[in-house]
């Protein structure tokens, strides 16, 4: 009888029962109201009157109305810039230690500060997403294996006075140490700078751990479960880890990575997934019966939501200042919006990049539908990420290949626009010009702007199937090595 992780279980439904069962509205008034009492005194904070907007009679409407909305190149320029210059107080109250860099979708180096508040915020997400696992039809047993998060790595690099690294290697370097024995591949594998290195080292001790479940982007763990099924010659990632039952996705959709990424299991896995951006952990999986996650509503990050509509979006993809906001109780269910975030981490109605769509509006559960300049829209088609993640799951189903990466673009030719799209094949076989014909029909379907620049504009389309190593050896080369802004809908 595994003793241990009875206990374990137990505490985890226990925590469950306790949690809060605040509205969301409720919730996020809290937070809102925190953010700008903590931050008044802060530059940020005198500049823009938080003392008299939480002296105003309605917050939210009055925090909207003087405090404008801002992208990462305005809120670095004009703030987040004097931190680096070693300046106190700026955007929120003392200095801090990190910053996340990320090379980002949005712009092309950003460096996002990262406070104590914020790992712990971080941090106290992460449990809550293991209470929400007594949801979860797992045996005690899974509570004493080993966890592996494979992100960047945690050796951050010293400049200016700063820690600087990717939010996962800053989460991981934070990691408490009654954990440590929980935690694979450990901190001394973690630290290894070069990602080759870090995989070789892990397939070398991958037999003596006991893992039960994995976090990380879908093509970083694919690449690390096929090393090590490579380096000890057996033909499934569970004749290692036998135990293995959770798989934590993050950072891009994993539907179009399911299928060659399930090549490598000889079972299926449950899969809950996260958002975990380099701005803070906003959104997980929180029960069985959905694909959707649920925003975390009440700790340290403030949500607007701005409808995604050509009229509150300029040319360079970001929001138009007199653009309208709505708060978690305005919004409606299957309806794209663009997110905007406050953080305790000093970000002010930041604009993150990314689209969501409600689900289910009482639970505050969305999707991640696409990125604010990742909408193809050249001659009218208005294509999201989303709506190409979900053509490609078609086209692996129909014609049964494995597509884990694609890349479109609008071509001209001759004064002619056509779409032409890379296909990157991980198995099986198809002919171009059928893929061609089922994708067009596919969307022409389900989306009728898309279906409309088809009669217009937009006089066809063009479709060639390549080998996924192809992708893989330009991310090599440009030693982004499956990062977040890979090639889907890029």
């Amino acid at each position: 009888m595994p003793v241990i992780g009875e206990l374990i279980k137990k505490a985890i439904e226990l925590g469950g029962k306790l949690n809060s069962e605040n509205s969301p509205e409720k919730d996020q008034a809290k937070v809102l109201n925190h953010l700008l009492e903590t931050a008044k005194d802060t530059a940020f904070g005198k500049y823009y009157g938080f003392k008299n907007i939480l002296d105003s009679g309605d917050i939210s409407k009055v925090f909207q109305e003087k405090v404008p909305y801002h992208d990462y190149d305005k809120i670095y320029s004009e703030w987040w810039k004097k931190i680096r210059e070693g300046h106190e107080d700026i955007t929120w109250p003392g200095i801090n230690q990190y910053f996340a860099v990320s090379s980002g979708t949005t712009s092309k180096s950003k460096y996002i500060p990262v406070t104590n508040d914020m790992i712990d915020a971080i941090r106290k997400t992460g449990i809550q997403q293991v209470v929400s696992l007594s949801k979860y039809d797992l045996p005690p047993d899974f509570f004493e294996r080993q966890i592996m998060m494979l992100g960047s790595s945690t050796a951050l690099q010293s400049k200016d006075g700063f820690l600087e690294g990717e939010i996962s290697g800053i989460s991981a370097s934070q990691i408490p140490f009654w954990f440590q024995g929980f935690y694979k591949p450990g901190p001394e594998i973690s630290a290894i700078e070069n990602w080759d290195d870090r995989i070789e080292e892990i397939a070398k001790n991958a037999k003596d751990w006991d893992i039960g479940s994995i976090s990380g982007i879908p093509s970083w763990i694919e690449l690390m479960m096929k090393r090590v099924i490579s380096y000890h010659g057996v033909s499934s990632i569970h004749d290692i880890w036998p135990n293995l039952a959770v798989y934590t996705p993050g950072g891009v959709a994993f539907e179009p990575h399911r299928k060659s990424f399930e090549k490598n299991l000889s079972h299926p896995l449950i899969y809950i997934d996260t958002y975990l951006a380099s701005e803070g952990f906003l959104a997980f999986q929180n029960r069985p019966d959905t694909d959707s996650m649920a925003l975390v509503l009440d700790n340290g990050v403030y949500f607007e939501f701005v409808p995604f509509e050509p009229e509150n979006i300029d040319e360079n993809g970001a929001v138009k200042a007199d653009a309208k906001a709505l708060n978690i109780g305005e919004v409606v269910e299957n309806k794209d919006y663009i997110l905007l975030i406050s953080t305790v981490a000093g970000t002010w109605r930041y604009m993150i990049g990314d689209t969501i769509s409600f689900t289910n509006k009482e639970q505050a559960e969305i999707k991640i539908t696409g990125r604010t300049k990742f909408f193809l829209n050249v001659v009218g088609s208005q294509l999201g990420v989303h709506q190409m993640d979900k053509a490609m799951e078609a086209v692996q189903e129909k014609f049964n290949l494995t597509v884990p990466e694609y890349t479109v673009a609008a071509i001209e030719e001759n004064g002619e626009y056509l779409h032409r799209w890379y296909l990157g094949k991980d198995s099986g076989n198809a002919d171009e010009a059928s893929v061609k014909d089922f994708l067009d029909a596919f969307l022409r379907e389900n989306n009728k702007n898309y279906n409309v620049a088809r009669s217009k504009a937009l006089k066809s389309i063009d479709v060639k199937i390549v080998p996924v190593n192809t992708f893989i050896a330009y991310n090599e080369k440009e030693k982004r090595k499956a990062d977040r802004s890979s090639f889907h809908g890029s």
